[in-house]
C-alpha cells in the first residue's frame, strides 16, 4: 500500500454564518483493529481484537471476533486461552500508530472537504452546504472512497438534518450501506426511528434510556414525537435539544474552529505497582517530558504543573495525594517541566503505600502569542534561546531516529519496570524506521 505525500494542513478555516442545510458524520469501522490490519493483510476478514492499557480488557473488537461468542470489555486475562484457541488475533493498544492513522484519515478529508470538526479520534462532523448538500450521497461516497484509497482504513458515512440525526444515519450505515442519508419525511428515516431504541440516541445514554423506557418511550420515534417541555423535565434541557434534533432543528451547537487548549494531561497506570520515590521520580520524568514535547507540538506554553499519585480504586486502603509548582514564566522546555515535577513529587510522596498510577497535569496554557504580548514588565523573565535551540534540537533527533532516542536521565532506561504493560504491542510501521516491515527477497 503507498501513502500520498501529506504535507502540513492549512490553518483551520472559520465557518461561515448560519447552520449548514445538511450534517455528514464520518466513522472509522472498528478503528484500532482497522490500524492493525493496515500492515497486516492476511488478518483481513479475520477475527481482530485490541486490549487496553496494560492488557486489561478489550475495548476494539472486529464483527468476525464478535461471531465467535467474544465481546468488547471482556476482562483479557480470564479469557485468553478461549482468544488464542478461537483464533483471535490479539494486540495491545499502540497509540502511536492510532494517532498518526487518524492524522492521516483527517487529512484525506479535508482533499474532499473545506470544512471539518473532528469530534473523536475515529469520526468527523462535516457541514454540508450549497452545492455540497445538494450532493450529499456523492460527496459521502467520495469520502469513503478518498480514504480507502489513500489510507486503507474503512469508513462509513451517514448524512441527516442535524448532528443527532447524522449520528443515527452513521448508525444505521452499519447495516444498511457504507453511505446513508436518512432523509426527513421519508420512509426509510421513520423505519430506523422506530427501530432504535431510545438509549442508542446520540446525547441519551443508558440512564436517560431507562427513564424514558420508564415513561413508555422504547425508541426514537416515540422521543421525536415527545412534548420537548417533558423531555426537558425528564432529561433537562439536552433532552429537549435531542427532541428538537430529531424532528429536524439544529440545536447542538459546536465551533468548527478548534478551541485553545487550557490544560493538558499525561497519565498512565503503572504495569506493576510502584513504592518508592526513585521509581516515582522516573515516571514523574517521562510524563513531564512526553507533555513537554506535546506543547512544543502544538506551540504552547504552560504557566504550571501538577503531580498526582494514585492507589487505584481496588487497592485494600485507597490512597491519592497530588500538589502542584509554578513556574517562572511560561515554557515548554522539557528540562523546567521536570525539574518543577520534581519538585512537586517531593512535596505531595508519601511513603508505604503501592502506587498504582501517576501522572502530570499542565495548566494556565497559552499560545506564544499570548505569552509575548503579556511579557514588557521589567521584571519579568525572557526565554532562553539557548534552551529553546536545545528542544528543537531534541525534537528533531527523536523525530528522525524514535521517540526516546534523546531523553532525560531522570526518565531512567528505556524499558523501566514500571512502564505499562503491552505484552502485544505491534510496530509504530507510520512514524518510526525500525517499525518499518522488511522484506527479505
Amino acid at each position: 500500500m503507498t501513502f500520498p505525500v501529506f504535507h502540513k494542513p492549512a490553518p483551520a478555516r472559520r465557518a461561515p454564518r448560519g447552520e449548514p442545510e445538511l450534517w455528514a458524520l464520518v466513522d472509522c469501522n472498528t478503528f484500532y483493529c482497522s490500524c492493525e490490519r493496515l500492515f497486516r493483510p492476511d488478518l483481513a476478514g479475520k477475527p481482530v481484537a485490541v486490549l487496553s492499557n496494560n492488557d486489561g480488557c478489550v475495548v476494539a473488537i472486529t464483527p468476525e471476533a464478535k461471531a465467535l461468542g467474544f465481546k468488547g470489555g471482556d476482562v483479557f486475562f480470564k479469557r485468553e486461552e478461549e482468544y488464542l484457541k478461537a483464533g483471535v488475533a490479539v494486540f495491545s493498544s499502540n497509540y502511536a500508530l492510532y494517532g498518526d492513522v487518524s492524522r492521516r484519515v483527517m487529512l484525506a478529508m479535508e482533499s474532499v472537504t473545506p470544512e471539518i470538526c473532528q469530534y473523536s479520534i475515529d469520526e468527523s462532523f462535516i457541514p454540508l452546504r450549497g452545492s455540497l448538500a445538494a450532493r450529499a450521497e456523492e460527496i459521502g461516497r467520495t469520502l469513503h472512497d478518498r480514504v480507502a484509497d489513500w489510507v486503507g482504513v474503512p469508513v462509513r458515512a451517514g448524512i441527516g438534518a442535524t448532528r443527532t440525526l447524522a449520528k443515527l444515519s452513521n448508525h444505521w450505515a452499519k447495516k444498511i450501506s457504507r453511505v446513508l442519508h436518512l432523509e426527513l419525511g421519508s420512509a426509510r428515516l421513520e423505519e430506523c426511528l422506530e427501530a432504535t431504541a431510545p438509549e442508542d440516541v446520540w446525547g441519551v445514554g443508558r440512564r436517560g434510556g431507562a427513564k424514558l423506557r420508564a415513561r413508555g418511550v422504547d425508541n426514537a420515534r416515540r422521543l421525536r414525537d415527545m412534548d420537548p417541555a417533558d423531555a426537558r423535565t425528564l432529561l433537562t434541557v439536552a433532552g429537549q435539544r435531542t427532541v428538537m434534533e430529531l424532528r429536524g432543528t439544529q440545536c447542538v451547537t459546536q465551533d468548527l474552529e478548534p478551541q485553545p487548549r487550557r490544560t493538558m494531561i499525561s497519565s498512565r497506570s503503572f504495569g506493576a505497582k510502584v513504592e518508592t520515590l526513585a521509581d516515582l521520580r522516573e515516571a514523574v520524568a517521562w510524563h513531564a517530558s512526553a507533555a513537554a514535547a506535546r506543547l512544543r507540538r502544538e506551540g504552547l506554553l504552560a504557566g504550571g504543573i501538577s503531580v498526582f499519585l494514585d492507589t487505584g480504586y481496588h487497592s485494600g486502603d485507597p490512597f491519592n495525594t497530588g500538589a502542584s509548582a509554578a513556574l517562572a514564566r511560561p515554557t515548554s522546555s522539557t528540562t523546567e517541566l521536570a525539574a518543577a515535577a520534581a519538585e512537586a513529587l517531593k512535596a505531595c510522596f508519601r511513603s508505604g503505600p503501592r502506587y498504582a498510577k501517576c501522572g502530570v497535569i499542565l495548566y494556565e496554557m497559552v499560545s506564544r502569542e499570548e505569552a509575548d504580548a503579556a511579557r514588557g514588565g521589567l521584571f519579568r523573565e525572557e526565554p532562553d534561546p539557548r534552551s529553546e535551540g536545545l528542544m528543537r534540537a531534541l525534537d528533531a533527533i527523536n523525530a528522525k531516529h524514535g521517540k526516546g532516542s534523546i531523553r532525560l536521565l531522570s526518565e531512567g532506561t528505556a524499558d523501566p519496570t514500571w512502564a505499562m504493560r503491552r505484552r502485544r504491542l505491534s510496530p509504530v510501521s507510520t512514524t518510526d524506521w525500525g517499525g518499518l516491515p522488511c522484506v527479505k527477497a
